[in-house]
């Protein structure tokens, strides 16, 4: 499941209850870093949220708590309206966070120029997001919000994405944006695709601020949730997908993407004959990956098992090739246990996330 909305008790109005919000992390089967390249890349969603309570509050403050990290801050109402005033020009969500805009928002903060700990990259998205909706939409009202999470940080599984997705909701609802879409007595709902649309563009402007260039894959899946394809910005759910068990083992090491898809775009430009075969074998696999899983609902054949393996070895070249570490000793182990070693995250540490393909044969299979 994507993107949802619960309510803490039972009330007529809004905001005469507790709301939350939650978002799935992700898991990329295929085209980790060719996807920021415009190759096509194949995500899952996890069993594993980020979940944001909101609680209204009357305090004309507005608060945001992250007890994860060990992080609390909270900001006078008038004085983020005086910020916005300030450097409100082209908040938009068509828009990119410019140089300028996020240089005020450090100040505001208190943040050091080139600050990366996951409390201040937390504190500027919040900002940039709760500014910029406000300046389309109206004014934020006082509020408490507090945010935990199923999903490790820094480990390639989504979670600032996680967190965009759920700001992006929880904003856009308050701000009238968008609808609270929980009738009385329902415990759960979604938006509708036009309001999930709207939370996906602003969630990827929230992943900018963190990330710098991101692909925009991990805030689709963060808000839609299932299987998709996505390839330059264009989004395709994969239909009846079979359900996949994967092992993903935390190496503890950790890792920035924003670093990582450098590393891969200077190789890009230092080896451009031997590195533009690779993406272009990448966007091949992906694509036969994405062929398979379609087929086996209808057509559960163990012959589609060695083909998810054998394209997953072939994948994990790429990732070797983009950074080692840890995930060269778990994919060897993957491969000689005879599993699938897709990979989530990028390398260089964070989560590997391996196909199990032992336990996803259907009994007869085996």
């Amino acid at each position: 499941m994507g993107l949802s909305v619960a309510s803490g008790r039972e009330a007529a109005a809004m905001w005469a209850r507790d709301l939350t919000v939650s978002a799935p992390g992700k898991v990329i089967l295929h085209g980790e870093h060719a996807v920021v390249l415009g190759k096509v890349a194949l995500a899952v969603a996890l069993d594993l949220r980020t979940f944001l309570r909101l609680r209204p509050s009357a305090e004309g403050r507005v608060s945001v708590s992250l007890p994860g990290v060990g992080f609390r801050r909270s900001w006078d109402t008038p004085d983020l309206q005086a910020l916005r005033g300030r450097i409100a020009a082209d908040f938009d969500e068509s828009k990119s966070p410019s140089v300028e805009q996020l240089d005020a928002l450090r100040e505001f903060a208190g943040i050091a120029a080139g600050a990366s700990a996951p409390e201040s990259l937390a504190t500027l998205a919040f900002l940039y997001m709760c500014l910029a909706i406000s300046a389309k939409y109206g004014d934020v009202p006082s509020m408490d919000i507090l945010v935990c999470s199923e999903l490790p940080m820094g480990a390639g599984l989504g979670s600032s994405a996680a967190y965009a997705v759920c700001l992006a909701a929880a904003l856009l609802m308050v701000c009238g944006a968008i609808s609270c879409p929980l009738q009385e007595g329902e415990p759960t709902a979604r938006w509708t695709e036009e309001e999930l649309t709207l939370i996906n563009s602003w969630a990827f402007r929230g992943e900018q601020v963190i990330h710098g260039n991101p692909s925009g894959v991990d805030n689709a899946v963060g808000t839609w949730g299932g299987a998709l394809r996505y390839q330059a910005g264009k989004i395709t759910p994969l239909k009846r997908v079979p359900t996949l068990r994967i092992l993903l083992t935390n190496t503890k090491v950790p890792r920035s993407t924003k670093v990582l898809v450098a590393g891969v775009k200077e190789k890009i430009l230092k080896f451009p004959s031997i590195m533009n075969p690779v993406l272009d074998s990448i966007g091949a696999i992906s694509q036969e990956c994405q062929n398979v899983l379609e087929a086996m609902p209808e057509n559960p054949s163990p012959e589609h098992y060695p083909v998810l393996e054998e394209t997953s070895s072939q994948d994990l070249a790429w990732n070797m090739s983009a950074s080692a570490g840890p995930h060269i000793h778990l994919s060897q182990s993957a491969l000689r246990a005879g599993a699938g070693a897709d990979k989530g995250g990028d390398g260089g540490g964070g989560c590997s996330g391996t196909t199990a393909a032992a336990l996803n044969r259907p009994a007869r299979a085996r």
